[in-house]
């Protein structure tokens, strides 16, 4: 491919927590190198404020995050991307819209912490959890060769990290 940046899609159903978190991820760990959107099939109309403080920490411009449906995705004149990757087991299993430009996609499940009931700091422990756990399956994704790998290798390994146990990261934000 081209420098443009790779064009990726994070999908879920709610579009409040775990896909604005990927979205947030993907824009920063991949430096430039991909423009991440996120959408849901039901979006909920707010982005979670635990998800907000999360992107914060990571030092993401949160003025624009909303939560949007995919249709926006889906038009002729949306953005062509190249990845699309649903973070939730619902959304996984809802038709999806024909994307243009036929994108490669994957499902990488997380549990949904804006579900979780308690206290606001058991909810930030949640979010913090699930959060490590995207950012340890983007920072796979993002450090991928993807100049050199061929699109069946690069579908291959999206999909491996889906199936991979969505471990804690180590590191701190």
């Amino acid at each position: 491919m081209s420098d443009k940046p790779y064009s990726i899609l994070i999908l879920c159903t709610g579009n409040s927590s775990r896909s604005i978190m990927a979205e947030a991820l993907f824009n920063v760990l991949g430096k430039g190198k991909f423009r991440a959107h996120s959408a849901g099939s039901h979006p909920s109309g707010a982005v979670n404020p635990f998800a907000i403080e999360r992107c914060e920490a990571l030092g993401y411009d949160t003025s624009e995050l909303r939560s949007k449906s995919w249709d926006e995705f889906a038009t002729p004149d949306a953005p062509h991307m190249d990845f699309v990757i649903t973070v939730c087991d619902q959304a996984e299993s809802e038709v999806c819209p024909i994307w243009p430009g036929k994108p490669m996609t994957a499902h990488w499940g997380f549990e949904d912490p804006a579900a979780f009931e308690g206290s606001d700091e058991d909810k930030r422990k949640v979010f913090t959890k699930v959060y490590r756990q995207i950012m340890s399956r983007v920072s796979q994704f993002v450090n991928l060769p993807l100049h050199v790998l061929d699109s069946n290798a690069i579908q291959r390994e999206m999909r491996a990290i889906g199936e991979r146990p969505a471990e804690e990261s180590n590191e701190q934000h």
